[in-house]
């Protein structure tokens, strides 16, 4: 019994410290993802090690419940701001107000051939603003019909699981096609405008630190930081969103949202883990609609499988000049941090 108890205390000790180092390769950034996971282990284990009896424990034993216990509450601490134990970073807008606008962001995943699935969540949900990641022709194909519906779209269908369809029914300006660090990932900026009020919108799909695919998350992390900077330096409304392949509480999601003044909509409110669909103990948050200070949140939801393996998330916002939420401010640190990370993504 004590052996099994040594060998996954040991494993979820390492898997708790691991993203604490400063490391871009996957094998320490792919341990920043399941922190509730993490916590719900390490709460069977300490129940396991009260099983055995306090009277039976080593010295050994004690210093490792005690190890445990301080990241249980480590681990906690980091979960309770996604939770509706904390203060909502995004005030919530009052029952009588209108939405402004209704943004859904879904990964379809490549390979899903089940379009009506998507197509009826799109006819049934209405959003003003919809964006689709991982979308080959066939995908661009497939929901051309909602062009009916969609007056604008920027339409950027790849076979590298990187294409991306952006469908609006308010007008759309400006729009600009970027490639900020790899010319085989796009991104989409433009400036939506609703009653004549401009609001700059950033759709971002980033490439994951995992093997096969990206072995370090530096050019992730580059691409969040370019555009928290972009933010920054905007006078608009913005709303950032897309796939980031990163989940809400990791230490570049925290720096973008202070280099940015960015709020998370999720923080105060709950996780809302979009992937992985087909696997309930191994969800996260990767999918992400971030919001500029004039927003307030009026919903948030995931929505069923559409059967991709990420669930589609939507917001429906509301926009008033003069709210303020809460913003997280970055200090001289985290200022040369982030200027450290561009210049390695865009350089790796």
């Amino acid at each position: 019994m004590k052996a099994v108890l040594y060998a996954f205390s040991a494993l979820l000790i390492i898997a708790t410290l691991m993203p604490l180092v400063k490391k871009d390769y996957w094998t320490f950034r792919i341990f920043d993802y399941p922190r509730f996971q993490k916590l719900w282990l390490i709460s069977v284990l300490l129940i396991c090690w009260t099983i055995v009896g306090y009277e039976h424990l080593s010295k050994v034993d004690l210093g490792i419940v005690i190890i445990l216990g301080l990241l249980f509450l480590y681990l906690l601490k980091q979960i309770v701001p996604y939770s509706p134990f904390h203060t909502k970073m995004v005030k919530p807008a009052k029952k009588h107000e209108k939405t402004t606008v209704k943004v859904l962001v879904a990964n379809v995943y490549q390979y899903n051939k089940d379009y009506q699935k998507c197509l009826q969540l799109i006819k049934k949900e209405q959003p003003h603003l919809f964006m689709l990641v991982e979308t080959d022709q066939h995908w661009a194909d497939a929901i051309a019909a909602l062009k009916v519906d969609y007056s604008y779209q920027v339409l950027l269908p790849l076979e590298n699981t990187y294409g991306m369809l952006l469908y609006s029914k308010f007008p759309l300006q400006n729009i600009e096609i970027n490639h900020l660090i790899d010319q085989d990932i796009p991104s989409i900026f433009a400036d939506l405008q609703i009653d004549g009020q401009l609001i700059k919108l950033f759709a971002i799909h980033p490439t994951p630190p995992v093997p096969g695919e990206n072995t370090h998350s530096t050019e992730r992390d580059a691409e969040i930081l370019i555009v928290g900077k972009k933010a920054k330096s905007e006078k608009k409304p913005i709303i950032i969103m897309g796939d980031l392949n990163d989940v809400a509480w990791s230490y570049t999601t925290e720096l973008f949202l202070k280099i940015s003044g960015m709020g998370d909509p999720r923080m105060g409110r709950g996780m809302y883990s979009t992937f992985h669909a087909k696997y309930p103990f191994l969800r996260w948050p990767l999918d992400h609609i971030f919001l500029s200070h004039q927003f307030r949140l009026k919903k948030m939801m995931v929505h069923p499988s559409i059967g991709s393996d990420h669930f589609p998330i939507s917001a429906d916002l509301v926009l008033d000049k003069n709210n303020e939420n809460e913003q997280l401010e970055a200090d001289m640190e985290d200022k040369a941090d982030a200027e450290e990370k561009i210049i390695s993504g865009i350089e790796f």
